[in-house]
């Protein structure tokens, strides 16, 4: 489950960052999530549970964005989503394509006071 591994990464940043800025009680976090991470969001939202025994997350919410697996046929430059990963472009059929979304792990944002 390398969710967990990712939510505790997730906290070291917010905890430093709160620490920086003063934050005493983080309420909200927003999580972007690419498809290609395979990160599951039921399982994510499972591991920041075991964050509320500190302080600082004890009422905090989290909030993930999933982003789609987003692609560019690098032969006619059409810009497509694949359907069950399958990386052929739809518009001219040739496999060179570039991946161009879903890759990515990241916090938008938090709040607190």
């Amino acid at each position: 489950m390398h969710e967990l591994s990712l939510i505790e990464s997730v906290a070291r940043l917010l905890k430093r960052s709160a620490a920086e800025n003063g934050i005493k009680r983080i309420t909200r976090v927003c999580l972007v999530v690419g498809k290609l991470t395979m990160a599951l969001p039921e399982a994510l939202q499972f591991a920041f549970e075991t964050l509320k025994k500190d302080e600082l997350f004890r009422e905090a919410v989290l909030e993930i964005r999933e982003e789609p697996v987003s692609c560019q046929c690098q032969q006619c430059q059409h810009s497509f989503t694949p359907e069950d990963f399958e990386f052929w472009c739809p518009s001219c059929g040739s496999p060179q394509v570039k991946i161009t979304g879903g890759r990515e792990l990241y916090i938008e944002f938090y709040e607190g006071e």
